[in-house]
């Protein structure tokens, strides 16, 4: 089976950051079948035409005027069920040891992480090509050496490829990055109450069932990992 992965981030310079604003890095990860995707592009196009949305969405453009929109994009979303799947991974900043770790490299650890989001979902028998929202990196390898990495630890699966992609040229990175925005909003609490952005948080956990929380392993259509960092889920 061919299947795409859109990755998207949010609060990615934390674990550098000396005044950081949140808790967690959050970063997150869209799954879908090859075959699924231009009828899932024609389908956010056709909301964003209904609605009007000039130009990218993401979740810092969420506004009371657009509320309608982006809680329609949740319900489509909700109603693919498993053929299109969310996961994110959320990393405590404060249990980050660059130095001992990482080599004092925070974009080195970032990347680690990263291959923490993409490897626990990756099953044999499959090719994977994934798509990262582009990022300007110190080091130009940073995601061919990611897809090796990805490679070595997944023998019986093909990571086809590992590249960037500009959100603003991708519905499917968009969609990322309202998804990753929701999860990082809530577990970083760092929306206000009656504002647009709870508004559509809310709109999510009530498809939900529950808070925006880590999940188990197995859960299929929106996945949180918050990483142990002394091993384990």
């Amino acid at each position: 089976m061919d299947l795409e992965v859109y990755c998207d981030e949010s609060h990615p310079d934390l674990l550098s950051s000396k005044k950081p604003p949140a808790k967690y890095v959050v970063i997150g990860s869209l799954w879908l079948e090859t075959r699924q995707r231009n009828i899932f592009k024609r389908d956010i196009h056709n909301l964003r035409n209904k609605h009007s949305i000039g130009g990218a969405f993401k979740w810092q453009k969420v506004s009371p005027s657009r509320i309608g929109f982006y809680k329609e994009l949740i319900d489509w979303f909700w109603q693919q069920g498993n053929i299109l799947r969310f996961r994110c991974i959320a990393v405590d900043r404060e249990k980050v040891n660059l130095i001992h770790y990482h080599e004092n490299d925070q974009e080195l650890g970032f990347y680690k992480f990263y291959y923490q989001l993409l490897h626990h979902w990756i099953m044999d028998f499959n090719n994977y090509t994934v798509f990262c929202d582009f990022k300007t990196n110190r080091y130009r390898s940073r995601l061919q050496v990611l897809q090796r990495c990805l490679s070595h630890s997944n023998l019986a699966a093909v990571i086809k490829n590992v590249q960037a992609v500009k959100s603003c040229e991708s519905v499917l990175i968009q969609l990322t990055d309202v998804l990753t925005g929701i999860a990082s909003a809530s577990l970083n609490r760092s929306v206000q109450k009656d504002s647009a952005k709870f508004e559509v948080l809310g709109h999510l956990e009530e498809k939900l069932g529950h808070v925006i929380q880590p999940t188990v392993k197995v859960e299929q259509k929106f996945n949180v990992f918050l990483i142990d960092l002394k091993g384990g889920w």
